[in-house]
């Protein structure tokens, strides 16, 4: 278990690994050939694991250039000294165009008002607009209809305030490269590209792969690919285990506040939903709950790491604590915890380990959304 400088107000954090977070930018490289660029995906602060510091090392990895959801976000990137290109997932209110502009955060485009509104403004700033067209091959999400995309594009290129940097479009079922549904939009988006240059209208960089297209589909590379989840060392999908060698980069780890002996028959936490057994019971809180990233869902369902063994999580989880029992057993000896021992929620203790999956899967969701969550609160510590 890596050594870091824990919170100092806190005794719950989120651990985030530099060097897994490297290797797994490098992975991804490795998978593009000749000039193909690495747009790093780093929208919900990085998945939950700090955009601006994951920046830094994607930066030194080899990212060219970095995506995120909300102009918020862009200008966070830019606060924090991040020079490449960033471009926003999504066509903002036509409100942000002079953040936009004044911090060199492309947009997404797909309607002719806003286009239209930036290119004014551009123009009046002295600068021009750089943008990238998203094209609805099928997601039926966001973007100009792939039949008119020609059309689209006249209508607004007229204006010397816009310049196109950019064409993609986003992916459905990537994860069945085989698949009807994932052809088709390939399809229609190459259709869309050859219409689109056959028109003489200039489309900048194409690019169309997520995580799982990148590493299924390299003919769909084109001049660069979007890589989210993966750079976190997490799979976008089952049948990508194995394909890529990935390494986790978060863990979540909490120390122990108190510690008790209940007798039998005792409740533990709201409602009571776990009572003390006949058994000797320690119950351990610690200082993590709904609040943080572990859903109230997992209570009384879910495991966390104590010395390398799996403990029981008991009670309904709260807001902001929860509680683990260490329960004996006369053919498995084990010490109790005391007050500051470590406990792990998400990552390994020796040869132990819970992984985001394994706790998407009792929560009946993604790995994606349990990152996020972690990070929304919980501090972050980098080692």
């Amino acid at each position: 278990m890596a050594l870091c400088r824990e919170p100092e107000t806190r005794w719950a954090w989120v651990e985030v690994d530099r060097g897994a977070l490297r290797k797994n930018v490098r992975a991804f490289r490795r998978l593009l050939r000749g000039r193909e660029r690495l747009c790093c995906v780093v929208k919900a602060d990085a998945y939950g694991h700090g955009a601006a510091e994951c920046c830094q090392v994607m930066a030194q990895a080899g990212a060219d250039m970095f995506a995120v959801a909300t102009v918020l976000e862009g200008i966070k990137l830019r606060e924090a000294g991040i020079t490449q290109p960033i471009l926003v997932l999504a066509e903002p209110p036509i409100e942000a165009i002079p953040a936009l502009l004044s911090h060199a955060i492309m947009p997404t485009v797909y309607t002719v008002e806003f286009a239209l509104a930036y290119g004014e403004c551009a123009v009046q700033a002295g600068t021009v607009g750089r943008y990238h067209l998203a094209i609805e091959t099928g997601m039926n999400r966001i973007g100009v209809p792939c039949t008119e995309a020609v059309e689209f594009r006249r209508s607004i290129d007229f204006h010397r305030g816009l310049a196109c940097d950019g064409v993609f479009t986003h992916f459905a079922t990537a994860d069945d490269p085989d698949g009807w549904d994932y052809q088709l939009q390939r399809k229609r988006f190459d259709e869309a590209v050859g219409a689109l240059k056959d028109a003489g209208l200039a489309c900048g960089t194409v690019h169309c792969d997520n995580t799982p297209a990148t590493i299924f589909d390299p003919a769909s590379h084109y001049d660069m690919v979007r890589v989210g989840i993966g750079l976190y060392g997490l799979a976008p999908c089952e049948s990508a285990r194995g394909r890529i060698e990935l390494a986790p980069v978060m863990s979540v780890r909490a120390r122990v506040t108190r510690t008790t002996h209940p007798a039998m028959g005792e409740g533990v936490g709201y409602g009571f939903t776990y009572r003390v057994p006949r058994t000797t019971v320690q119950i351990c809180t610690l200082p993590i709950g709904y609040a943080d990233g572990l859903a109230r869902t997992l209570s009384n369902r879910m495991e966390v790491l104590y010395r390398g063994r799996r403990q029981r999580q008991v009670g309904n989880i709260c807001m902001d604590q929860c509680m683990v029992a260490i329960q004996q057993n006369p053919a498995h000896p084990q010490p109790e915890a005391e007050h500051g021992d470590l406990m792990t929620i998400i990552g390994r203790d020796g040869d132990a380990e819970i992984t985001m999956d394994e706790m998407a899967a009792l929560r009946g969701t993604i790995n994606y959304e349990v990152a996020c969550g972690f990070g929304m609160r919980l501090e972050k510590v980098y080692v």
